[in-house]
């Protein structure tokens, strides 16, 4: 794969030998974020988890202290007085069954966040194969499937993200973007180790935090030394 000049220029910058501290780390890659767009900051963890198996899946959400420099919008399946407080705490769209072929049929996704009362989840879960593949299942692990829709939209809108295994049991989320001090993207990310760390699964053997990295969308990853992680 041919790499721009840019990305060259950054790579040098960069001791593919040394694992790096993680305030040392998110220094390097917020230096190299050059690109004329705020880069977001994100962080890949490669977990030695098997995720075909039930109880060595991950999946769970933490309230980032600085948000994600990115404008959530949250979309609300409820019914009268919860569809009601919905609107009342933020989000951008609320509704119910009406919604179903607008997704199906006409494409419509303009939202990041899915969030869902209890009783509408028979509702939901008829969109399953258009929402499930793009990660925006509402799910009770993640708070997205709630009666407290306040709460939900609250913690979402300041910068509660979701994380779980991927196919090749890795696990990306943001931390921030580029125009980030180091402090807040610091604090992000020691948030989410902390979650993260605290969510290995009871019956894993072995070496759970394989390696851990931190890039920008537009940079070379810089890998973390895991030991202070275990």
């Amino acid at each position: 794969m041919k790499r721009g000049k840019r990305y060259t220029d950054a790579a040098k910058a960069i001791d593919r030998t040394t694992l790096y501290e993680a305030a040392d780390a998110i220094s390097v890659v917020k230096k190299n974020a050059v690109a004329k767009f705020d880069e977001t900051i994100e962080v890949h963890i490669r977990t030695g988890c098997d995720g075909r198996h039930a109880d060595q899946q991950i999946r769970g959400a933490v309230v980032l202290p600085h948000g994600t420099g990115k404008t959530v919008r949250v979309l609300v399946f409820a019914k009268n007085a919860k569809a009601d407080e919905a609107l009342a705490a933020g989000a951008d769209f609320v509704g119910a069954e009406e919604l179903i072929p607008k997704i199906q049929n006409e494409g419509w996704l303009d939202f990041d966040v899915v969030v869902a009362t209890p009783d509408m989840m028979g509702v939901v879960g008829r969109l399953g194969r258009v929402l499930g593949p793009k990660g925006l299942m509402p799910n009770p692990k993640a708070g997205t499937v709630t009666m407290d829709v306040t709460k939900a939209i609250n913690d979402i809108k300041a910068g509660k993200i979701e994380y779980r295994l991927d196919k090749t049991n890795i696990i990306h989320v943001p931390i921030g973007k580029a125009s980030f001090t180091e402090e807040m993207l610091s604090d992000n990310f020691q948030t989410l180790i902390g979650a993260i760390t605290k969510a290995r699964p009871a019956a894993l053997k072995g070496q759970y935090l394989k390696s851990v990295t931190i890039t920008s969308t537009m940079g070379p990853g810089v890998k973390l030394n895991t030991a202070k992680f275990v």
